[in-house]
């Protein structure tokens, strides 16, 4: 992926969403929550790459928008199969921790590049 600080750290988080729902389905054999986890993972990473790829300032902080929806999705995916107990409290953690990271990081690009051009 890009070599920015965004594009590393959603690219390091897709890989850990992509071996966590290799592993979980192999070990639970639950694959309906854990796919939908899976997707909107990933889905992060992708627009994320579009967004550094927009063709306008808009359509940069539209593509994030959808990052940072996709990325607060996986949270909840995380948190159900927490709450179901499917993964522990210290996968949950881990996890969450990391996901609530990419969202700030998202969320503060959002918001910096929407104060520049006010």
């Amino acid at each position: 992926m890009s070599e920015s600080i965004i594009g590393k750290k959603i690219f390091e988080f897709a890989v850990i969403i992509v071996n966590f729902y290799r592993k979980f389905t192999v070990d639970k054999k639950e694959y309906v929550l854990s796919k939908q986890l899976l997707r909107s993972g990933i889905s992060v990473g992708a627009n994320v790459r579009e967004a550094l790829n927009a063709q306008s300032r808009l359509d940069f902080i539209h593509k994030l928008s959808i990052s940072q929806k996709e990325c607060d999705e996986t949270i909840y995916w995380l948190e159900l199969l927490y709450e179901t107990q499917y993964i522990s409290k210290e996968e949950f953690e881990k996890l969450k921790n990391l996901a609530m990271e990419v969202l700030k990081i998202i969320r503060s690009i959002i918001i910096t590049t929407k104060s520049k051009n006010s």
